[in-house]
């Protein structure tokens, strides 16, 4: 045998063995989900609002909370600093300046408002917020872009009614079915 045939023999035989002790390390990446890790995550809530949860909330109710947990990051009332401003912007979609992309000015569904609130906030804490605090801070965030009243109750039914100023400023994409 050659010296050349006895080394990639020999290399052969680590790469191996190097395999067999790292899968016996692996951190298990591919092992199938459980029903109960898929249901976590299976909370998508499209612009009809199926799906919603039980819950509800006000814009009062949502004040607390967004004070507790969103103000560091959006600033009071939603005015943004140090991240993206939630509230105004209303009328600058069409204008000849950069557009002032807000809760109030840009996002067409309510219902979706909920839906990314629910999965992504806080930052931090993703998916911690109960549902009444959910209901009750989008309220807040819809309250504050002068979409619904102070008095309002958001819940599973009153969200999907909500109307979004921009709701109707989308282009629909046709895939050529």
């Amino acid at each position: 045998m050659s010296t050349r045939s006895a080394f990639l023999m020999a290399a052969s035989g680590l790469a191996m063995a190097s395999a067999v002790a790292f899968a016996a390390e692996s951190p298990n990446l591919g092992q199938l989900a459980t029903p109960e890790e898929i249901a976590a995550w299976d909370i998508s809530i499209g612009p009809d609002g199926v799906g919603l949860p039980p819950g509800s909330g006000t814009p009062k109710q949502g004040e607390a909370v967004y004070a507790a947990k969103c103000i560091a990051c959006h600033g009071e009332k939603g005015a943004g600093k140090p991240n993206d401003q939630l509230v105004g912007g209303q009328g600058t979609l069409p204008g000849d300046k950069p557009p002032v992309k807000t809760v109030g000015s840009f996002w067409p569904y309510a219902t979706t408002v909920f839906d990314y609130v629910r999965r992504a906030m806080p930052y931090n804490e993703s998916k911690s917020l109960t549902n009444d605090d959910l209901y009750a801070v989008v309220a807040y965030i819809l309250n504050l872009n002068g979409i619904i009243a102070d008095n309002e109750t958001m819940d599973a039914q009153t969200l999907r009614q909500v109307k979004m100023p921009n709701r109707d400023g989308f282009v629909k994409f046709s895939r050529g079915k």
